[in-house]
């Protein structure tokens, strides 16, 4: 899956899309002067308890939250 095919299903899935995801990130401290402060795998867990997304989902929105990619990336 490309990652715009992650976002999407994300998207559809949640209802939230990168900014809302950077916000909450940014409301729990993982996010601090945009610069991520914790792993992967506590992304990936939050992600899947509160909005029931898996691994690869997760770690779409890891890539956000680090920087690697953007909202524009394929």
């Amino acid at each position: 899956m490309s990652f715009q095919g992650y976002l999407k299903t994300i998207k559809e899935k949640t209802g939230k899309g990168p900014a809302d995801f950077k916000a909450l990130a940014a409301e729990k401290k993982f996010l601090q002067d945009g610069e991520l402060t914790v792993k992967a795998g506590e992304i990936t867990a939050w992600l899947k308890d509160d909005f029931d997304l898996g691994h690869g989902h997760g770690m779409a929105i890891y890539a956000l939250l680090k920087g690697i990619k953007d909202e524009n990336s394929k």
